[in-house]
């Protein structure tokens, strides 16, 4: 098993520049099923998720040729759904976009249920009601999900939770549906959503209310070609880096920051005391957002915050609300970390506590943080993700040594985080372990 090794508070400063988002990155993929014709994806953050992606449209008949690093063109001539490799979708939450593509493609799939990250329960049932309201016939026998789709006219269809995966699959089920008007109210509106809304758009889908909660998608017979789309910056990874520099005292700057999508986080930030400033704000590459660079200032006293939460967008992402805890290990009195969604994603707070964190455990979703605490290098576990990647903030900031792992945590989304962090000052090692 591989593990990083790290030496906490070494000096940071310097320039990072922000890469592909991930939650994007893998419904465009998955979105080139529904067409023969081939289609570029540039920024494409090099990760392990996006190769199991790839893994997954190659079992199925797609042509996937990596043309630098960061630039893919993918090409699914023929789709043939009875070939897709289910041990990989055990493997991975994001496969569950298969579902909608394969129906909008091939009109049928079989397939088990996807695997991910140790966060609680992720049940399939906004997926399954949507579709069923498509009018797909939905068969489950244990852990095995069976989807046709039958002919059906117009739908107006509210989701039953503001599940991103649920809307993008709906999204991806309906934009082939010729002649055929779906409304989709209570959709989620983060910024994966709607960035495969633009891309669809792009290759000549009719999706119209994009970053609203209510979608309207009006079917044609097939997509157009794509030269190149680039996937956004990713938000995440943002916020984690702003933490970082907060929770460190180190003075940073962000490159490629799609500030757009972090009002509610920078505002948090702000709240928190920390001290940024934003420069060179200008349009992406698409016009549809903005992306700027964000330089951090050192930080001298960071401040508790009464409460942080997630919402639907443009609320805070869940995904950020782990480094948001570990820069609040550094603020002055108590701050309550509230994940009303996942009830099992604060295993994390146990790995802050080995570290000598101050944080009480309220139930499944709530976390009392008191600070400013020193924390010191322990052995660590990264249960997730995102997980992983604060807890690499938070070994940064310890005292002495941390091992995190597995490594395959952070591989999963973020690339290369530890050369990366070591070009800032970092001392990182990546250590090959026997299992």
């Amino acid at each position: 098993m591989t593990h990083f090794r790290i030496q906490g508070q070494q000096p940071l400063s310097g320039t990072i520049g922000i890469q592909g988002s991930k939650n994007a990155a893998t419904p465009l993929l998955v979105a080139s099923l529904l067409s023969p014709h081939p289609c570029t994806l540039t920024n494409v953050p090099n990760i392990e998720d996006v190769q199991r992606i790839i893994e997954l449209l190659s079992s199925v008949g797609a042509t996937v040729t990596r043309d630098d690093l960061h630039t893919l063109t993918i090409e699914a001539r023929s789709v043939d759904p009875a070939k897709l490799a289910w041990p990989v979708v055990r493997r991975l939450r994001s496969s569950v976009l298969l579902m909608g593509a394969l129906l909008g493609r091939c009109r049928r799939v079989r397939m088990p249920g996807p695997g991910g990250d140790q966060i609680g329960a992720r049940p399939l049932a906004a997926h399954v009601d949507a579709f069923r309201l498509l009018g797909v016939e939905v068969t489950q026998t244990g852990d095995t999900y069976e989807l046709v789709q039958h002919d059906r006219g117009d739908v107006v269809l509210a989701m039953s939770e503001f599940s991103v995966t649920a809307t993008e699959n709906v999204v991806l089920a309906a934009v082939l549906a010729e002649g055929k008007r779906t409304v989709i109210n209570c959709a989620a509106a983060e910024p994966s959503v709607q960035e495969l809304c633009w891309l669809l758009q792009q290759r000549g889908a009719k999706v119209a209310g994009i970053g609203t909660h209510t979608l309207t998608i009006d079917g044609v017979s097939q997509l157009t070609p794509l030269k190149s789309y680039a996937v956004m910056p990713d938000p995440v990874e943002s916020g984690t880096f702003i933490a970082l520099a907060a929770a460190a005292r180190a003075e940073l700057v962000l490159t490629d920051v799609p500030t757009t999508f972090m009002a509610a986080a920078l505002q948090k930030f702000s709240e928190a005391n920390v001290h940024f400033e934003i420069t060179k704000l200008h349009p992406s590459i698409n016009q549809a957002y903005l992306v700027a660079d964000v330089r951090v200032r050192r930080s001298t006293e960071l401040t508790a915050l009464r409460n942080v939460h997630n919402m639907p967008y443009p609320g805070i992402a869940a995904d950020l609300l782990p480094a948001f805890t570990v820069m609040l290990t550094q603020a002055h009195g108590t701050s309550l970390v509230h994940d009303w969604m996942y009830e099992g994603r604060q295993k994390y707070a146990e790995e802050l506590r080995k570290m000598g964190g101050q944080i009480f455990v309220a139930d499944p979703h709530r976390l009392l943080v008191t600070g400013p605490t020193n924390l010191f290098g322990a052995e660590i576990a990264s249960y997730d993700i995102r997980a992983g990647a604060a807890l690499f903030v938070a070994a940064l900031i310890a005292q002495g040594t941390s091992v995190i792992g597995p490594a395959y945590q952070v591989d999963r989304g973020y690339e290369q985080l530890d050369q990366r962090l070591a070009a800032l000052g970092a001392n990182i090692q990546r250590v090959e372990e026997a299992d």
